[in-house]
């Protein structure tokens, strides 16, 4: 690892202060659990480090009349036991409790995971499926960019020169909707998933009202599967019309290959993982 200097600002504009000063040699450091290990692989390079843990507000989590806002340096922990995530955005608190270690999650932090953009994180298909927003912060203003249009590319995001995220929005859940969240891990439950699914859905009388799907590790970024989500919409529920939906995954994503399978592999159990999640949110299971 090269050397480089951190620097710890105590609030936001001083931070923003610092990133105007370095700007490309600066990078912004949240709970550094990624960060650090691509430092001392030479995968990013840094001759500053500006931490936010100091900056206070930050890691708050409440509740708004437009949704629930989980501060940025909240940790994955944090989000886990929150009781007001439990009750207004419970998929989130599942979601957060399968990633990684508990040792993990109380350093790993909710915006630093999402700036990160590994594509088979398990919380962005949680995020598209509850359709969240982040606002992102920057000395010229502040601007709300929901989730589905952050994630550009492998490890690309939105996110402009200067810009620090500060808070992540998620809408409350729909009232009597079902939602779950399945993963895949043939090596360990710790690991990054082979694949993951996020699936949302409201049934009334035997017809699906509502449906949302998103996917993870099936692409360079995490993808709402828009395709499956307009097969069953309007559509009386049942196990064959299930399984068409689900079909349809095949052509809808781009695994990328790796040593948790090839391409082929993961394409395949995107389907199988997609058609599980849609029996499970549709009663069916």
């Amino acid at each position: 690892m090269r050397d480089f200097s951190y620097h710890a600002p105590a609030s936001l504009a001083e931070a923003h202060s610092l990133l105007a000063q370095y700007g490309d040699a600066a990078r912004l450091m949240a709970g550094g659990t990624a960060l650090t290990v691509m430092l001392k692989q030479s995968l990013v390079q840094a001759d500053h480090l500006v931490s936010l843990q100091r900056i206070p507000g930050l890691r708050r989590i409440h509740l708004q009349s437009d949704g629930l806002h989980i501060g940025a340096l909240a940790r994955l922990r944090d989000v886990e036991t929150s009781p007001l995530v439990k009750e207004h955005a419970p998929l989130l608190a599942e979601v957060y409790r399968q990633v990684a270690t508990v040792r993990i999650r109380n350093q790993a932090t909710v915006g630093g995971g999402i700036v990160h953009a590994d594509p088979a994180q398990d919380p962005p298909p949680a995020l598209l499926v509850l359709d969240a927003r982040l606002r992102l912060v920057s000395r010229a203003g502040q601007r709300e960019v929901p989730v589905r249009e952050f994630f550009l590319d492998y490890y690309e995001t939105a996110l402009r020169p200067g810009e620090v995220l500060t808070e992540v929005i998620v809408p409350l859940q729909t009232k009597h909707a079902r939602a779950i969240y399945l993963r895949y891990t043939p090596r360990t439950q710790d690991d990054y998933p082979t694949v993951s699914v996020a699936a949302l859905a409201r049934v009334e009388r035997g017809v699906c009202r509502e449906m949302r799907v998103a996917l993870g590790a099936a692409a360079p970024t995490a993808l709402r599967i828009t395709a499956v989500e307009e097969a069953l919409r309007g559509k009386r529920v049942s196990q064959a019309a299930v399984r068409r939906a689900a079909a349809l995954v095949a052509e809808q994503v781009s695994p990328l290959e790796d040593f948790r399978g090839s391409a082929d592999y993961k394409r395949d159990m995107a389907v199988v993982f997609t058609r599980r999640a849609l029996e499970g949110v549709l009663g069916l299971g």
